[in-house]
This record gives structure tokens, C-alpha cells and sequence, in this order.
């Protein structure tokens, strides 16, 4: 739905840092694409659990990082890139903490940080 004076867009999950994401890859490239995809596919929604969010993209990993906590990894187009998430069911919300390439991912150092 176009947002408008009558209009409202509705969002079942809020997306945290879209600007990031956006400008993480070019907007024609593959993977910007999908990104662009995803935050759509995202913001409509209704997930409560990682097998929710599996139903919608089945490659999706809970993973343990430093601190502690769980993060969601997403493949992008394919195998090319990893997109790393936290997302509070409880308080709706979805946020973007980094995107990487697959060779960045597997060097495992984005662990600590998060």
C-alpha cells in the first residue's frame, strides 16, 4: 500500500537501520535487490519464533555470539553474502546489525563484536 494522507502502510515487524541495508549493497545489484525484498518481506511479518522465521526463509541459523546472545543469519543470494539480525519477537522489532560476504562471515571475527 502507497503511503498517503489517507493511506498507512502496515508493518507487523519494525525494521531497525533500513538505511543500512540500503546502502550496504547498490540498489540494481543482486543483492541489493534482495535486501530490498527482505525488508518487505519482513516488515509483513508475523513471526513469533526462528520457525516462523524459517517457514519464510529456511536457511535462516540462530546463532550464539560473544556476548551471549542470539542472532539470526540470513544467506543472501545464495551463498554471496550472510545478512546478521537480531530479532526481539516480544517487542516486534528487527535489528540489522551487519552484512558481509560469505569469506567475511567464515573468519568468524563478526562474533565478537556482537
Amino acid at each position: 500500500m502507497t503511503p498517503g494522507p489517507n493511506r498507512y502502510i502496515l508493518c507487523l515487524l519494525h525494521v531497525i537501520k533500513e538505511k543500512f541495508l540500503r546502502e550496504a549493497a547498490p540498489p540494481k545489484s543482486k543483492a541489493g535487490k534482495w535486501l530490498e525484498a527482505w525488508i518487505t518481506v519482513v516488515r509483513l511479518a508475523d513471526w513469533e519464533s526462528i520457525r516462523d522465521v524459517r517457514l519464510t526463509y529456511p536457511s535462516a541459523d540462530p546463532v550464539k555470539v560473544a556476548s551471549g546472545r542470539n542472532v539470526t543469519v540470513f544467506n543472501v543470494c545464495g551463498n554471496d553474502y550472510r545478512l546478521i539480525v537480531a530479532i526481539h519477537y516480544n517487542k516486534r522489532r528487527v535489528y540489522t546489525l551487519d552484512f558481509m560476504t560469505h569469506a567475511e562471515y567464515d573468519k568468524n571475527t563478526w562474533k565478537k563484536d556482537l
